[in-house]
């Protein structure tokens, strides 16, 4: 793990390779982000990058949603999807509930033409699966902000992965 002065002082090819996957296969948001520094905490980071994404082109936020994988898939995905999947009982899937898993994922792409996309760590098979059905029932626009809402959820995990919180010290007075 990075402290935050070691992040703050790295060099810019090494800052993008750090956090090029906090936003799944998105590297420009770090490639921005790192314009920024020097960031005072993880938490200050981590609103940066969330008003890169928001300040971008829609077609900009549409392409960071597509590159997130379908919860459940047996494709090729990076190394942070992968554990957060595997955290979640998600590389594990029974016959069943893997095509369970492929009829929603093809529903839900289907309607709002990006994956179903949920900040997983925590959650098990079932509660996941519950999200998948109760989504599907929101319109474009609900779904398009909650889907970046989850997107902002996992990069602060993959942030908090990366990067000690230092603690401040109380400053003493005489």
């Amino acid at each position: 793990m990075l402290t935050l002065k070691e992040v703050n002082e790295m060099k810019r090819v090494l800052f993008v390779q750090h956090f090029g996957s906090v936003f799944e296969h998105s590297l420009w948001v770090a490639e921005q982000a790192v314009r920024n520094r020097p960031f005072k905490s993880v938490q200050s980071l981590h609103d940066k990058m969330i008003a890169i994404v928001r300040e971008s082109a829609l077609s900009d936020q549409l392409a960071l949603l597509r590159n997130h994988p379908n919860l459940g898939s047996d494709i090729r995905m990076t190394d942070a999807s992968l554990k957060e999947q595997r955290g979640a009982g998600l590389t594990s899937l029974s016959k069943q509930e893997f095509g369970q898993f492929s009829l929603l994922n093809e529903a839900y792409t289907e309607k709002f033409a990006f994956p179903f996309i949920l900040a997983v760590r925590g959650k098990t098979k079932a509660e996941i699966c519950n999200q998948m059905r109760r989504r599907l029932e929101n319109d474009q626009e609900t779904e398009f902000e909650t889907a970046l809402t989850e997107v902002f959820k996992i990069a602060q995990f993959r942030l908090q992965d990366i990067v000690i919180q230092e603690e401040t010290k109380p400053q003493v007075l005489p």
